[in-house]
């Protein structure tokens, strides 16, 4: 039934393979192994999910290989349709529902945050690379593990970024472009206590 939703046995397999192994990448002799298909029809499949943003490509050790593309659009949705283990659909908070996201617990209680703001993949609209900035001084350690802890949630990578109040402050008040990009596209103050955003730039 999927095959015929999808057209291609070899596309449903190759989503298979990509979907399961998020992170890993993949040269296409051993993608042809792994899911006993011939080369030609694997290229040509290869190259049609290339085009519509599914997976990406990358050159290494003199071998081209691809894995699957973990901020495409719909990749939530098709890791619940073809993963082993499929996984809800990523939380796209509001100010209003932020509370009742499953990590914001692991983002509010990590120590030393100053700021917090969603972006990206958790806020619908959002045009930001970046999922999650965090300001001030957070132990690695602690990061680290509440990081892994909402990508298991999530089922995918976390782009994150976390900068010193002094380096925030001095981007802020230059326009710094990185800022920009995160603050003017659609996000989420998860928190602010010191309510920094709004401290008149000099």
């Amino acid at each position: 039934m999927i095959d015929a939703l999808f057209g291609s046995k070899t596309r449903v397999k190759l989503l298979h393979l990509f979907l399961n192994n998020p992170g890993k990448s993949f040269y296409v002799r051993e993608i042809t192994r792994l899911i006993d298909e011939q080369i030609n029809s694997v290229r040509r499949e290869l190259s049609n999910l290339l085009e519509v943003g599914v997976i990406t490509s990358d050159n290494a050790d003199n071998k081209l290989y691809y894995e699957v593309n973990q901020r495409y659009e719909y990749y939530v949705p098709f890791r619940a349709i073809f993963a082993d283990e499929p996984i809800e659909a990523v939380a796209q908070v509001t100010k209003q529902d932020a509370t009742t996201a499953p990590w914001y617990p692991l983002v509010t209680a990590l120590p030393g945050v100053r700021l917090a703001v969603a972006a990206g993949m958790f806020v619908k609209g959002s045009t930001s690379s970046v999922d999650l900035l965090l300001v001030g001084k957070v132990p690695t350690a602690k990061l680290k593990r509440a990081v892994k802890e909402i990508e298991g949630m999530e089922g995918r990578e976390l782009n994150y970024s976390v900068l010193s109040y002094d380096d925030f402050y001095y981007r802020l008040s230059v326009r710094d472009r990185f800022l920009n990009e995160i603050l003017q596209s659609k996000h989420t103050v998860l928190a602010d206590p010191d309510n920094i955003l709004n401290i008149p730039k000099e």
